[in-house]
């Protein structure tokens, strides 16, 4: 009786999944390091900034988002810049906001997604900053 609920609520989110796959995708393909190089270089707080808001626009996994901060640390990106923008790649995602919203609800997504953009910003200083003093 679970299975069969849970294959039924995992059908009706099908569609969704799919959705959200098909923009990150297609943020992927359109959105390449060199056009996002130009958002960045504007100081330590507005790279953090900069590296939150592009990387929760073009979200992804893990694994893309070390090869994208590669090839942007190669164009001279800000370490405060880059950790921002692997944290808010992995951890906070603009384009999943309608199907996490239609799981847990709007408020719950609300507030999970304002708490990680903060700790974003105040992780990738920190880590910026430690990375700067021991390295």
């Amino acid at each position: 009786m679970a299975f069969l609920n849970s294959f039924k609520n995992f059908l009706s989110l099908t569609p969704m999944i799919f959705a959200v796959i098909g923009l990150v995708a297609i943020f992927q393909v359109f959105v390449s390091p060199k056009m996002l190089s130009r958002f960045f270089g504007h100081g330590e707080i507005a790279d953090i900034f900069s590296g939150t808001f592009i990387g929760a626009i073009s979200s992804g996994n893990g694994a893309i988002a070390y090869v994208v901060a590669q090839g942007l640390k190669h164009q001279g990106i800000s370490d405060y810049a880059l950790i921002a923008f692997i944290l808010a790649w992995t951890t906070l995602s603009f384009t999943h906001l309608p199907a996490e919203a239609s799981v847990f609800g709007v408020k719950f997504t609300a507030y999970r997604n304002l708490l990680t953009f903060l700790s974003t910003i105040f992780i990738a200083y920190l880590s910026a900053l430690s990375v700067r003093l021991f390295f």
